[in-house]
């Protein structure tokens, strides 16, 4: 994970990694719950149709992105690497789903949330999707990219050549 941030205590300085001060997924639910609250207070028409190939086309969404998260929590679990991005990468895990996508929690929340506005058909999360990701990339992705680049300069840079960001 991305920006190493150090804080000196008296005798030692603690490696704070990324130093994101917020879980990442807190950034989709705030998305979600916004989305409800606004259409409570200014209602949008649903525009997508209450189908149920729409339901089932939402739910697998749902359930691939929620996969594609879980199975980047656990490579980071199997190579005992931090999840949380507010400790210290200890390896770079470039292998598994992350061949594929640099991020694929993101990714996968990503796809989850998508699969809510099918299950939903809620516009406003079409609306706030846009905000919802530039947080993700400005105060997380952003980050751990950073602290990467510190930690694994040359091994980073090689992977960033060669596995997107995203898909």
């Amino acid at each position: 994970w991305v920006v190493s941030m150090r804080v000196s205590s008296m005798h030692e300085t603690r490696d704070l990694g990324p130093a994101v001060p917020f879980p990442p997924p807190l950034v989709y639910v705030i998305g979600v719950g916004g989305a409800q609250l606004l259409q409570r207070v200014v209602p949008l028409p649903l525009w997508i149709p209450d189908t149920r190939l729409v339901t089932i086309g939402g739910a697998a969404l749902a359930v691939l992105g929620l996969g594609l998260m879980f199975t980047g929590i656990l490579t980071f679990r199997r190579f005992r690497t931090a999840v949380y991005p507010n400790r210290p990468a200890k390896v770079l895990v470039d292998t598994g789903v992350y061949a594929h996508t640099r991020n694929p929690m993101y990714a996968g929340m990503t796809t989850a949330y998508l699969g809510g506005v099918l299950l939903t058909g809620s516009m406003w999360m079409v609306v706030l999707l846009p905000i919802v990701l530039l947080v993700i990339r400005t105060q997380v992705i952003a980050r751990e990219e950073r602290h990467l680049t510190t930690q694994f300069p040359e091994a980073y840079t090689a992977y960033c050549a060669r596995v997107r960001r995203w898909v």
